[in-house]
């Protein structure tokens, strides 16, 4: 698979897509539209509404690159810094809003800028857009570690984050929460756990430790992934499903996965034998996708495809984005 496969392929709009975004009027506003999923997200929306609306992408574009390939697809681009908050009353009066913006890697030593970003600027965008949709990614780390007989968290459980980064994110639910209220705004909180593609993601960090020989942790034992398209596809549809006050869904697929034998189904893809360290403990970060399965469709995607693809993509030198995920992180420092 070559990267514009990859990447046509992460920005398909799925049949439920172009049904749901028909159903909404106004244009569409991407916030943070730069980081791992916004390019595609931004790309399928594009593909989705065609010529007849905006989509706008929004961000600094420090990677030029970025903007340039947005701009190719038809996507209309904005450099602004969100937190400057005449940037904002600058960017266009639109109905429908992807708020993808924040920060986690390298939230631990930098803690006051990793607030401002998850919790001051969802203030400041629900200020500024009292009257739009709102489809606001969160993430699955706002829930405790549970027990992996469980199952997973569910969208009823009470919040009970570990780690700065997570409260701030919690801070950031509570936010729209409020606003959502306040002004009525319609609002979807995405918790998501976790997305995967080729470049990037849990699937990817264990492919990459089992070709290079490095010790793989099995101390978190279990994760969830979903494949990138249909995180996209999902939070795009739940557009259609905000409400005030606001909903929330868990953005993950259906399995609880081992990680041990996942690294174990990578290897024999990989033709390697993947070297592990620590104990599985008996608690680990999961989500429950099924609320999201039932309203926004099965993943379009399954686990075996995925695990063939990154590891041919690994196996061949497939271009990385050099962010580790961090899965394996207890102690909620990123």
């Amino acid at each position: 698979m070559t990267l514009e496969e990859l990447e046509d392929i992460l920005s398909e709009p799925t049949p439920a897509v172009i049904s749901a975004l028909d159903t909404l009027d106004g244009d569409f506003l991407i916030l943070g539209a730069a980081g791992k999923m916004g390019p595609t997200l931004a790309r399928m929306a594009k593909r989705a509404v065609g010529k007849s609306r905006r989509v706008i992408a929004v961000s600094r574009f420090s990677d030029a690159t970025t903007r340039a390939a947005l701009e190719l697809a038809g996507v209309e681009t904005i450099a602004a810094d969100l937190l400057d908050v005449d940037a904002l009353l600058t960017l266009p009066d639109v109905q429908n809003i992807v708020f993808m913006a924040g920060m986690k890697f390298g939230a631990t030593g930098n803690e006051p800028l990793t607030w401002a970003m998850n919790s001051f600027l969802p203030g400041l965008v629900c200020q500024r857009f009292t009257t739009s949709r709102i489809a606001a990614f969160s993430t699955g780390n706002v829930y405790p570690l549970t027990p992996l007989h469980l199952g997973g968290s569910v969208e009823t459980d009470a919040p009970n984050p570990v780690g700065e980064y997570a409260q701030s994110c919690l801070g950031r639910e509570r936010i729209f929460q409020y606003f959502s209220q306040a002004y009525e705004t319609p609002v979807s909180l995405l918790r998501l756990n976790y997305a995967v593609e080729l470049r990037y993601g849990v699937l990817c960090d264990i492919a990459k430790k089992v070709w290079e020989g490095t010790r793989i942790s099995v101390a978190m034992a279990a994760v969830n992934v979903i494949w990138q398209g249909d995180a996209n596809a999902w939070a795009l549809q739940s557009l259609a499903h905000v409400s005030s006050p606001a909903s929330i869904f868990n953005l993950a697929g259906p399995e609880q996965l081992s990680v041990r034998r996942i690294a174990k189904q990578l290897g024999k893809h990989l033709g390697k034998e993947p070297n592990f360290e620590d104990e599985e403990a008996t608690h680990a970060l999961l989500s429950n996708g099924q609320k999201a399965h039932r309203t926004f469709g099965y993943p379009t995607v399954g686990i075996a495809q995925i695990l063939e693809w990154t590891a041919e993509w690994i196996k061949n030198g497939g271009h990385t984005l050099g962010k580790p995920t961090k899965f394996e992180v207890r102690d909620g420092k990123f």
